[in-house]
């Protein structure tokens, strides 16, 4: 496959014209105050306001989830939140058999995993199954994202392939509804190889600690945003790295053209996309890559609203995860960057799915970990870091995807919007959660007249598995914290069973 590479084309900044057309839906006075940089910082409060969610009107809530879906889901919650289940099937999905074998028992196994946490979180194994499973989302009024279950790429051939994969999702999404639709989304270590991600963010680490030394080393930098604060984590790079090779450098932009080539797509196609977030070895480059497409392609939403196209989206988004200690540090850099190169930011706020591997990496390295010391230090931080992001969707200056499953943020996040003034229609803002999870939360803000979207992976079961596995093992805590949706759902069945049997 052949890519265009076109380094250095790159858009001056802005004009103040085309700034003050994304600027279009809040005009407001807002506080001068900013929002500090400190990981201390107290947590987002908000004064008293009624609040926007109704979780108690079981058959407004449901009625548009048949009570066969109902029954499977409560199934489905009850057996990830039971530990020993949940470590046999880790054990089983990980075991030699799985991984090499063919035979009978290992086609059983995927037969049940398919029938259970398979159809419970995820869309289908093709595109023709997964929009199905989006206009089914569509019916009841919620949006999909969809995303193809690739993981990490070794080499320039898997590369080539996966980005085929993730323009045919792109390609089947522009002839679906549009407001079935909300982004596509893409994983960045499935179109550059892993290994490269890893000399990347070791130069980029050695550069943060040691920028004089560094900076000679780093001639392939694109234009694109700090990546690194003082809280972030450098301790993967211990000694000066050597510079890229010539052919680290090719297959470094035949990555960059992978990616841009993706977000031409989309923006062809006005479709938003996100980059997803992944562990922090890897994470400095990801977001030297996503920075840089977001100075390319959030510029020209700029020109094309400039001229006329009011309805042009902000196209590229990437994500934050608000378990790191670093996470709100990081968006003021990256706020007061893209003020510099005069483009919106847009971000999806995550909490974050590789505790296990973080802690372990720093525990083997005598290090902090770059996770928040508890959860509650981690609800707070990613109520802080939504705070920041409403900010900039109210003065017109970033959009946001807030990807959440815990109920208190949800509502203080759609309290706070209200209190902005920020419409519940705005394109800029969007709710989203896992599909399987989170239901209760999901309907709600639905009802109260939010954008929601379900993220949907899909993808034959087999290749989908480390996404289970991540969904079983990292998240075991806040699967077992779905009392709430079983509780819901619990109650509206009741209420069915006694409409049918007594009429009431």
């Amino acid at each position: 496959m052949a890519y265009v590479i076109r380094s250095k084309n790159y858009f001056p900044a802005a004009s103040a014209a085309a700034r003050s057309k994304f600027r279009l839906t809040h005009p407001r006075t807002l506080s001068t105050e900013t929002l500090t940089a400190s990981p201390s910082q107290t947590p987002l409060t908000l004064s008293p306001a009624p609040q926007p969610l109704d979780l108690t009107s079981f058959p407004k809530l449901f009625a548009s989830t048949s009570t066969k879906s109902l029954l499977r889901a409560i199934f489905n919650l009850h057996l990830m939140s039971i530990d020993p289940a949940v470590d046999l099937g880790i054990a089983v999905m990980r075991s030699k058999m799985m991984q090499t074998d063919d035979g009978l028992l290992k086609k059983m196994i995927l037969k049940v995993v398919k029938k259970t946490v398979y159809e419970h979180f995820c869309a289908g194994e093709d595109v023709k199954e997964a929009a199905k499973t989006m206009h089914g989302l569509w019916e009841e009024g919620l949006k999909g994202i969809l995303d193809y279950g690739l993981e990490d790429a070794e080499g320039n051939e898997d590369c080539d392939r996966n980005l085929l994969e993730f323009l045919k999702t792109v390609e089947m999404t522009t002839r679906l509804p549009p407001s079935s639709v909300s982004y596509a989304c893409v994983k960045i270590t499935a179109i550059c190889p892993i290994s490269l991600l890893l000399r990347v963010s070791d130069l980029l680490r050695w550069e943060y600690k040691h920028p004089a030394m560094a900076s000679q080393n780093l001639p392939w930098k694109l234009p694109s945003f700090p990546v690194l604060s003082e809280s972030s984590p450098v301790y993967h790079t211990q000694t000066r790295p050597p510079p890229l090779s010539p052919s680290e450098e090719e297959d470094l932009h035949l990555a960059e053209a992978r990616l841009f080539a993706l977000c031409q797509r989309c923006s062809d196609a006005n479709l938003p996309i996100l980059v997803d977030a992944e562990y922090s070895s890897v994470q400095p480059a990801i977001d030297h890559l996503t920075c840089a497409a977001m100075v390319k392609f959030n510029e020209r939403t700029l020109r094309l609203r400039y001229r006329g196209n009011e309805d042009a989206k902000l196209i590229v988004y990437g994500t934050v995860q608000a378990y790191l200690r670093d996470s709100i540090e990081r968006l003021g850099l990256y706020s007061e960057a893209a003020r510099k190169h005069g483009v919106p930011i847009g971000f999806k706020l995550v909490r974050g799915a590789y505790i296990t591997r973080e802690t372990t990496l720093a525990t083997s390295l005598g290090e902090k970990s770059p996770i928040h010391n508890n959860i509650d230090d981690t609800h707070a931080c990613y109520n802080r870091c939504a705070e920041f992001m409403l900010e900039k969707i109210a003065d017109g200056t970033g959009a946001a995807v807030l990807a959440t499953h815990n109920l208190e943020s949800g509502k203080l996040v759609a309290t706070k919007a209200e209190e902005l003034g920020i419409r519940k229609q705005d394109d800029n803002l969007q709710f989203a959660q896992l599909m399987g999870m989170a239901a209760g939360l999901s309907l709600g803000l639905r009802n109260a007249g939010f954008n929601v979207s379900k993220y949907l992976p899909f993808g034959p079961v087999d290749q989908v598995l480390p996404y289970l596995l991540r969904r079983a093992e990292e998240n075991r805590g806040l699967l077992s914290g779905n009392n709430l949706d079983i509780e819901l759902m619990s109650t509206e069945l009741k209420t069915r069973m006694k409409r049918t049997l007594f009429g009431t």
